[in-house]
């Protein structure tokens, strides 16, 4: 079975907004801590997503692949750049991060297909 990313990512914005919502403090502070961790800086932000899609497969997080995936396409990563990613990543994380690398490969699959069917970025 095969998760729809696209859908996954779609349906954690919705949970991540009414957490929001409900509660504010915690989520308002993490919300600034995740932009500006991955605004430019001497690192761009593309890097900084390939870094945190990395890191998502390492520590086995599905839905953080979902998002970093989606964000490191929006910034502008390159197919074979995310492969060099899921690299580093399995090189991190060792087997466990190889099955995670294939949910990631499923990730960039769909939102790459996506990307290109719409001929704009996601």
């Amino acid at each position: 079975m095969t998760t729809d990313y696209i859908e996954l990512h779609h349906h954690l914005e919705d949970r991540l907004a009414q957490l929001g919502s409900e509660l504010p403090g915690p989520m308002s502070g993490f919300a600034r801590l995740h932009k500006k961790s991955v605004e430019a800086g001497v690192l761009d932000a593309k890097t900084k997503e390939l870094m945190a899609l990395a890191i998502s497969i390492a520590v086995q997080c599905e839905g953080c692949i979902a998002y970093h995936t989606h964000d490191a396409i929006l910034a502008g990563a390159t197919r074979p750049e995310l492969l060099e990613t899921i690299g580093v990543a399995i090189m991190m994380g060792g087997g466990p991060a190889s099955i995670y690398a294939a949910h990631a490969m499923d990730a960039i699959d769909q939102y790459l297909d996506a990307s290109a069917k719409d001929g704009e970025a996601l």
